[in-house]
């Protein structure tokens, strides 16, 4: 066994089904009394609403301004609303928009907060808040930003489309591939990220072909929470940097981005971390990691091209520059001819070579 550093993650994680109903019991527990409900637009007349009449007397303002990308001024509008009802604990439930926000605010006023996922972003699980300003994504790692209370509930998901469970569910994967291949990865993430790329592999498919898979569902949420919870604990390499250059600086959508760019980012990595990638083709039963989640990808009919995505073809260029400008670690060395190669693959959804 090789020395290892691990830092685990404080937080109180219920999970099940219809656990919304105890979200009232875990504000009290915070010694929350005056709670500002965070949520988007899609969740607003809907889980939203279930979720402020369960809280009734302790929900004393509310906000579905959740945004893509987290950006610096929609965190400072809910600002002003957190302090005009001069609230004591945030709330949020939703997708990455909604919690982001909820971190934005934690780390800007140190309040607890219950999230409650509706996707499977996995943000919940980790200490790390990327906001986005005009046209760059910065992301920072602080302990202020990780919620006291995670509830999971399945039945929340089981509404969630096709399309967006897939590619969810790929953005989840990609924090576990990472984890892998981490500058300090350890074999306790390891386990946990071969685990919830094996459950999300799995359980995929049998959403897109039944989106009330309630089997399905829990294991997608389950491996979620674990891909999540890696992320958190070790450090990103190339597939994250170049997921929020796409997204920060050419608003493109953050789950379908994180779905077209971890095969290539995989691809890219085989020749540097070989065993790593070799775990993650166990977990997904496939002789090659890069090309199973293409494949993946394909056989969920989420997007497998930047093209499709909106991106224009001219700024991969621009893409490549900035990427390389300011690189995360990563166990390949980066440098600008190749990633502008992997972007070309990724910009016409090749599938990435053997």
């Amino acid at each position: 066994m090789d020395p290892f550093t691990y830092t685990s993650l404080q937080g109180r994680i219920v999970f099940g089904f219809g656990t919304l109903a105890r979200v009232p019991a875990e504000v009290e527990a915070l010694g929350g009394k005056r709670t500002l409900v965070l949520c988007d637009r899609y969740h607003e007349d809907r889980a939203g609403a279930r979720l402020r009449d369960h809280l009734g007397g302790l929900v004393a303002g509310f906000s579905s301004e959740a945004a893509m990308h987290t950006p610096v001024a929609v965190t400072e509008r809910v600002m002003r609303q957190l302090s005009s009802v001069d609230a004591d604990c945030l709330v949020a439930l939703g997708g990455g928009s909604t919690i982001g926000l909820s971190k934005a605010l934690a780390l800007r006023t140190d309040l607890p907060q219950i999230v409650i996922p509706t996707t499977y972003a996995g943000s919940e699980a980790t200490p790390i808040l990327g906001e986005t300003t005009s046209d760059r994504k910065a992301t920072q790692r602080s302990p202020k930003v990780l919620p006291e209370v995670v509830v999971y509930d399945v039945e929340l998901t089981l509404a969630l489309p096709p399309l967006l469970s897939a590619v969810s569910g790929m953005n989840a994967i990609a924090h576990g591939v990472e984890a892998l291949y981490a500058k300090d990865a350890n074999p306790i993430t390891s386990l946990l990220a071969e685990r919830g790329i094996a459950a999300l592999g799995g359980a995929l498919p049998l959403i897109v072909k039944n989106p009330h898979d309630r089997a399905g569902r829990a294991d997608a949420l389950f491996g979620a929470w674990a891909c999540g919870n890696c992320l958190g604990t070790v450090g990103m390499a190339l597939h994250h940097k170049l997921c929020h250059v796409l997204g920060g600086s050419f608003d493109l959508p953050h789950a379908e981005t994180h779905t077209v760019v971890l095969p290539h980012a995989a691809a890219f990595n085989t020749a540097g971390a070989p065993k790593a990638l070799a775990r993650a083709a166990r977990a997904l039963r496939v002789e090659q990691a890069a090309q199973g989640l293409f494949d993946l990808a394909a056989a969920l009919g989420a997007p497998t091209s930047l093209k499709a995505l909106g991106m224009q073809e001219t700024d991969l260029d621009r893409a490549a520059e900035t990427a390389v400008s300011a690189p995360y670690w990563n166990p390949r060395p980066i440098d600008r001819g190749a990633i502008r190669v992997l972007l070309d693959d990724a910009y016409h959804g090749r599938r990435p070579q053997a």
